[in-house]
C-alpha cells in the first residue's frame, strides 16, 4: 500500500483549487475570459479529484477487515483527537459518488452567469467538506466536516437561487443548524466518557443503558433531518426549489446521503444497543415517509418539487433498509442511496435544461415535447424508469433488497412499504405523460432546443452507472457488502450481549 496521504490529497485537492481561484483569477480580467478560466479550472479540479478517487479502486481490498488507506496522526492529544482518516467499502462508495457527481454538476453550473468565480469556490469547498465526511474516523473532525458543508450550500441557495431562495436558505440552514447541536454536545458526552474521538474504538459497546439512548437520540436529531426522515422533512422542497441546477444536484445527490452514512457509521456502529430499541420507531416513521412523499408528490404542479418529494419517499427506503436489521436491508440502503445518488441528479438536470429555457416549472405549461426535443425525451425516460424501480436499471435492485429486509423484519411493514413502489409508478409516469406527450399547443416550446453537447455529456455520464449497477449490481455490492456484513454482525453480537 501506497505510504502517500492519498485520502488527504483528494479530499483537500478541490480546497486547494478553489484558493487558486481566490488568489489568482482576478477582478481586472475581461470578464468572458476570466468566466471560461474559472470554469476550466473547476472542472480541472473536479475531474483530477475524480480521477483520484478511482485510483483507490485498484488498491482497495473490500475483504480486509477494518479501514484501509489509513492516517492517523495526533491533532490534540490532551483532548483524545487526532487526525484520523480511513476508508472501508461503505466510505469508499460515497467517497468516489461525490468525486463522481460533482465534475457534471460543475459542467450543470455553467448556466450560472453572475458571480461565477464565487460559485465556483463555494462548489469546490463543498466537495472537501463532503469526502472528509465520508473518510474521517475522529469523531470531532466528522462533526467538522459533516456540519461546515452547511455553509457553502447555504451560500449557494441564498446568493444563487430564485425569488425565495433567502427564506429557503435560512430554513435549510437552521433546520439542519438545529440538529447539529445536539450532535455536538453528544460528541462532547462520547469524548469525555472514553477519552478518545476515535470511531474505531468506540465500536466496542462502550456505550450502554440509558447514555446510549440519550446518545442515540442526540446522533439522530442531526441524521433525521438531513436524511431527510418524515416529519423533518419540510426544509427540503424550499431549498430545492429555490436552489441552482447544479446546487439541488448536489443537494439530493450527496448531501442528503450524509444523513443515512451516519446512521450506519455512527448509529448502527458504535450505538448498536439504542439502535435495536429505537428500531421501530424509525421503520414506523420510514413507512410514512415511504408512503406521505410519494403522495405528496402525486399533488405537485411545480417540477422540482415533485423530484424533491420523490427524495422523501426513496430515501424512506434507505432507513427502512438499515434499521430492519438485516444484511439485506443494509446492502439495500447502500444500493439506493448509490442509485438516487444518480437519478435523483439527474432528474433536476432535467428540470434544469426547461427551466434555462422556458423559465418555468409549472408541469401545466409543458405538453407534447417528445416530438420537439426527442433526445431530451429519451433521457427524461430513461431516468423516469430508473426512478420507478424498473429492472435492468439501478432503483430496481435496491428498493428489491430493502423491501426483503423488510419483509424479514415484519411483513406487514414490507406490504406498506411497497405501495411506495406503486404510487411511485403513477407519479413519475404520470408527469412524463403530461410532459411529452399530447399536443404541441404552446407557442414558445415550438422552438425549444435539444439537449447541447454539454448537457448531452452530463446526461450520458449519469446513465452508463444507472444501467451498470441494474445489469451487474455484484460489481457495486462487491465494493460494500462485506464491509456491510461485517458491520451488521458486530451491531448484532453487541446489541444482544447489551440486552441480554
Amino acid at each position: 500500500m501506497s505510504s502517500l496521504p492519498l485520502l488527504s490529497l483528494i479530499t483537500f485537492l478541490p480546497l486547494a483549487g478553489a484558493l487558486g481561484l481566490f488568489a489568482f483569477v482576478r477582478g481586472d480580467d475581461a470578464r468572458a475570459r476570466r468566466v471560461g478560466i474559472v470554469r476550466g479550472l473547476t472542472l480541472g479540479t473536479t475531474l483530477l479529484t475524480l480521477a483520484g478517487s478511482l485510483a483507490l479502486l485498484p488498491g482497495f481490498d473490500p475483504a480486509a477487515p477494518g479501514f484501509q488507506f489509513v492516517e492517523n496522526v495526533p491533532w490534540i492529544p490532551r483532548l483524545g483527537l487526532a487526525y484520523h482518516r480511513g476508508v472501508d467499502g461503505i466510505g469508499l462508495a460515497f467517497l468516489v459518488l461525490t468525486a463522481f457527481l460533482t465534475p457534471l454538476s460543475v459542467l450543470a453550473g455553467f448556466s450560472v452567469k453572475t458571480r461565477v468565480k464565487e460559485f465556483m469556490i463555494a462548489l469546490l469547498v463543498l466537495e472537501t467538506l463532503m469526502l472528509g465526511t465520508f473518510s474521517t474516523l475522529d469523531l470531532a473532525l466528522f462533526y467538522v466536516f459533516f456540519e461546515g458543508g452547511l455553509i457553502p450550500m447555504f451560500l449557494m441557495i441564498g446568493i444563487w437561487g430564485g425569488e425565495g431562495r433567502r427564506a429557503a436558505a435560512f430554513k435549510f440552514f437552521l433546520y439542519t443548524f438545529a440538529g447539529s447541536v445536539l450532535m455536538l454536545v453528544a460528541i462532547i458526552a462520547m469524548v469525555a466518557h472514553t477519552g478518545t474521538a476515535d470511531m474505531t474504538q468506540m465500536t466496542g459497546g462502550v456505550f450502554a443503558g440509558d447514555l446510549a439512548l440519550v446518545l442515540w437520540l442526540a446522533f439522530f436529531a442531526s441524521f433525521a433531518v438531513k436524511t431527510p426522515l418524515w416529519p423533518f422533512h419540510t426544509w427540503l422542497p424550499y431549498a430545492h426549489v429555490e436552489a441552482p441546477t447544479a446546487g439541488s444536484m448536489i443537494l439530493a445527490g450527496v448531501l442528503l446521503k450524509m444523513g443515512g452514512y451516519g446512521f450506519i457509521r455512527i448509529s448502527l456502529q458504535i450505538l448498536p444497543s439504542a439502535s435495536e430499541v429505537f428500531a421501530p420507531l424509525v421503520i414506523g416513521l420510514s413507512v410514512i415517509a415511504i408512503i406521505y412523499g410519494s403522495l405528496v408528490a402525486l399533488a405537485q404542479t411545480d417540477l422540482k418539487r415533485l423530484v424533491a418529494y420523490s427524495s422523501v419517499a426513496h430515501m424512506g427506503y434507505v432507513t427502512l433498509g438499515i434499521f430492519s436489521g438485516t444484511a439485506q436491508g443494509l446492502e439495500g440502503a447502500m444500493m439506493v442511496m448509490l442509485s438516487h445518488g444518480l437519478v435523483s441528479a439527474a432528474l433536476f438536470a432535467c428540470v434544469g435544461v426547461v427551466y434555462d429555457r422556458v423559465h418555468t416549472r409549472e408541469i401545466a405549461r409543458f405538453g407534447g415535447l417528445a416530438s420537439r426535443v426527442p433526445r431530451y425525451a429519451a433521457v427524461f425516460m430513461v431516468f423516469t424508469l430508473a426512478a420507478v424501480g424498473l429492472p435492468g436499471l439501478s432503483g430496481f435492485v435496491g428498493e428489491f433488497l430493502s423491501l426483503q429486509g423488510a419483509y424479514l423484519y415484519n411483513p406487514l411493514v414490507a406490504a406498506l412499504a411497497s405501495l411506495g413502489v406503486i404510487l411511485g409508478a403513477v407519479y413519475m409516469l404520470g408527469l412524463y405523460r403530461r410532459m411529452f406527450y399530447g399536443p404541441l399547443e404552446k407557442k414558445d416550446l415550438m422552438t425549444l432546443r435539444d439537449l447541447t453537447v454539454r448537457e448531452g455529456v452530463v446526461f450520458g455520464a449519469l446513465a452508463v452507472p444507472t444501467v451498470w449497477m441494474g445489469l451487474f449490481p455484484a460489481h457495486f455490492l462487491a465494493v460494500f457488502a462485506p464491509a456491510t456484513d461485517r458491520l451488521l454482525n458486530v451491531s448484532q453480537t453487541l446489541a444482544a450481549g447489551s440486552i441480554g
